[in-house]
């Protein structure tokens, strides 16, 4: 079983790093400084971000459950000797 546990660990590891990309790439709501230079976007390119940003929160909300899913079993392989 130390195989199996080695394994989910490193699988584990992965997915957060992973994930703490997709939040680091992720836009934030506030555009901050960028409103008052009057910003480069055009209708085109607010539409595309809006898509490529709900695609990130889509990817990054299943990472976090399949992150929060592995480490709960990684835990009580740990723990009972599975």
């Amino acid at each position: 079983m130390e195989v199996i546990a080695i394994i989910l660990a490193s699988f584990d590891i992965l997915v957060c790093l992973a994930l703490v990309l997709l939040v680091v790439f992720q836009e934030g709501n506030d555009k901050g400084m960028g409103v008052i230079g009057g910003g480069a976007d055009t209708f085109f390119g607010k539409e595309k971000g809006r898509a490529i940003d709900s695609k990130l929160k889509k990817i990054t909300s299943f990472l976090a459950i399949a992150f929060a899913t592995l480490t709960i079993v990684l835990y009580l392989i740990l723990s009972r000797g599975f």
